[in-house]
């Protein structure tokens, strides 16, 4: 039976909810990155407290996620994602009318987390509505929402400065979550085809096997790698190269940009030449870029180098989940939250490997180093997993598109 074209199966008006529910909470999780160099003029920070303090929401979307992966399986993403965006107006309101110390905010980052779950319920929502032959690009452009980082690093520290506070941007940002919860409620639906929630035992039964924990790591890498850079990039322009708060956020959009819109790109590519191969390709340049950012050249220069490694960590992050539902099709609402929890540790770590390492070195060589060196241990385990795997399920999955495009 001839197959359907991407535009011509699943649900629009689910996609694009999964995508604006996706791409609000980005903005809303990334908030503290730019915001931070200017909250430090109100709470004087060492380069550890405000590594700490772009990490937690990161922290809480990883903790999190597990907790929206179960309700997605148990209550559907769409319930789930309506629950979650209420939820996230908490938060914000307490950065808005609440903090009155860094503690308190360290609180409000903490929470922010609730927005960085969201991709336990995007994801499936959308993922669900199409065939395996489609799945890079579906959860391609419902990952794209990752474009929402962007709208934090354009806009934050501008209205910061245009209201001469940056308590009220927490404020304006409840706007844009309720004109998005108002759409997709009307609009996006769960598929018929969702899986029957899953019994405890098949949750251990995921969690037994080795598999998960391999896609565990290289989303760690990808997508850790780019939200950790996301948070974290305005203070390294700030502190490397003396940019004022909206300059540095500025360049930070650049870099976040090329992550954010070349998500998708991975997710078609690897439904094109495979999730490995692509895979391979991707860590290889992330790998190189950051080495080469390890030697701090120009700002020029070092913006290209952070817009290819990003650019690779964004499609990487495509990539991956390309290879997900081939493995964990009917465990896919489990699985997503599973490996997105792993994905938001490194986005945790990332910050404090670059904020600890500055602060005991005076320099941020040595944490890009280290960086470097853990996107090329990842593809060294991907050359390892590829050799196992292509006798198994994916060796089963190359067999079945090509019977698929034969038919």
């Amino acid at each position: 039976m001839e197959s359907k074209s991407f535009w011509q199966s699943g649900h629009k008006p689910t996609l694009f909810g999964s995508f604006l529910y996706f791409d609000i909470s980005f903005m809303i999780w990334g908030l503290i990155g730019p915001l931070s160099v200017v909250i430090a003029q109100d709470y004087p920070m060492d380069p550890v407290q405000k590594a700490q303090l772009v990490a937690l929401p990161v922290l809480g979307g990883s903790i999190l996620r597990l907790l929206l992966g179960f309700l997605s399986d148990y209550i559907g993403p769409k319930l789930t994602a309506q629950l979650g965006m209420i939820v996230t107006l908490v938060p914000l309101y307490l950065g808005w009318q609440w903090v009155q110390s860094l503690d308190q905010l360290y609180v409000v980052a903490l929470l922010l987390g609730i927005a960085g779950a969201s991709f336990a319920a995007a994801l499936p929502l959308a993922s669900q509505w199409y065939p395996k032959e489609h799945q890079g690009l579906a959860m391609g452009i419902a990952g794209a929402g990752n474009s929402g980082t962007v709208l934090a690093t354009l806009f934050a520290n501008r209205l910061a400065q245009s209201f001469g506070s940056w308590e009220v941007v927490f404020g304006i940002a409840m706007i844009p979550i309720v004109i998005v919860f108002i759409y997709f409620s009307i609009f996006a639906k769960n598929s018929p085809e969702r899986p029957a929630p899953k019994k405890l035992s098949q949750y251990a039964s995921v969690l037994s096997q080795r598999d998960a924990w391999v896609f565990c790591a290289f989303y760690c890498v990808t997508f850790g790698g780019f939200v950790g850079l996301a948070n974290y990039l305005t203070i390294f322009f700030n502190t490397q190269y003396g940019l004022s708060a909206v300059h540095a956020a500025d360049i930070t959009t650049i870099c976040v940009i090329a992550g954010s819109f070349f998500r998708p790109v991975g997710g078609y590519l690897a439904d094109k030449i495979g999730g490995t191969r692509m895979l391979m390709y991707l860590y290889t340049g992330a790998g190189a870029m950051l080495l080469c950012v390890s030697f701090l050249p120009p700002l020029p220069v070092v913006v290209v180098l952070l817009f290819a490694g990003m650019m690779c960590l964004g499609a990487g992050n495509g990539s991956v989940f390309q290879l997900v539902p081939q493995r964990f099709g009917n465990e896919i609402g489990l699985v997503t939250g599973i490996v997105g929890a792993a994905g938001g540790l490194g986005g945790y770590a990332l910050p404090l490997i670059l904020g600890n390492l500055y602060q005991s070195a005076g320099s941020y060589t040595p944490g890009f180093i280290v960086l470097g060196i853990i996107a090329f241990c990842s593809l060294v385990l991907l050359v390892v997993m590829q050799t196992r795997w292509r006798g198994s399920w994916l060796r089963s999955a190359a067999l079945g598109e090509s019977a698929r495009q034969a038919g």
